[in-house]
């Protein structure tokens, strides 16, 4: 992981809180341990779900629990002791034929602190239900996975969801039509109510 992420990490830690995070592969070393000790291990708690409540998809998890501590080298001592493997296999109706196609997928989650499966796959899908309301809507309508800044990029961020609350708190439903108006008339979104209001409290705008 990035040298910011272990910070975060640190940070947790030392405030008393804990964080759970996906590991994916543009984290090579961590990511390929953990699929070792997943590989080769019995998992310490396991927990199955199963979502037929969406039209044209079904979605069956299985939630895989690991004990790391102290198993993932010095960096991550005390700040990783639990993973977890979630698969998902997902059957996707093919409205033109009638059948159902299959997909599988495999991700892996780390925590800070021990968690039973159940509450390790309850947690992932608070996250997933975040991700779609914020994180995504930054990468798709802000191109935040596109963005080139290297040096503090977690302002940038921040400012990013500052203006996606700004946009939300003001009625809007659809954040790239809002971000195309705003573009072709700047008034627009200088008349925003409460934003100049807003960016002072907070310290912001002046």
């Amino acid at each position: 992981m990035p040298c910011t992420v272990k910070k975060t990490f640190e940070i947790a830690r030392d405030t008393g809180n804990a964080l759970l995070v996906q590991v994916k592969s543009n984290q090579p070393a961590l990511h390929d341990a953990l699929t070792a000790i997943c590989a080769a291990e019995t998992p310490a708690d396991s927990a199955e779900t199963t979502d037929r409540g969406r039209h044209g998809r079904q979605e069956h998890r299985r939630i895989e629990t690991f004990d790391v501590a102290g198993r993932l080298g010095a960096d991550w001592d005390g700040l990783i002791v639990a993973a977890a493997r979630v698969t998902r296999l997902t059957w996707h109706k093919n409205t033109k034929s009638g059948q159902w196609d299959k997909t599988e997928e495999t991700s892996l989650y780390v925590s800070q602190i021990s968690l039973s499966a159940a509450v390790f796959g309850a947690a992932i899908r608070q996250h997933w239900g975040i991700e779609n309301r914020n994180h995504h809507v930054r990468d798709v309508s802000f191109l935040e996975d596109h963005s080139r800044i290297r040096i503090k990029p977690g302002h940038f961020a921040r400012l990013r969801s500052f203006a996606l609350n700004i946009l939300r708190a003001n009625g809007a439903d659809n954040i790239s039509r809002e971000l195309y108006i705003n573009a072709l008339n700047p008034n627009h979104a200088l008349a925003y109510p409460g934003l100049f209001s807003s960016a002072a409290g907070s310290g912001g705008l002046s």
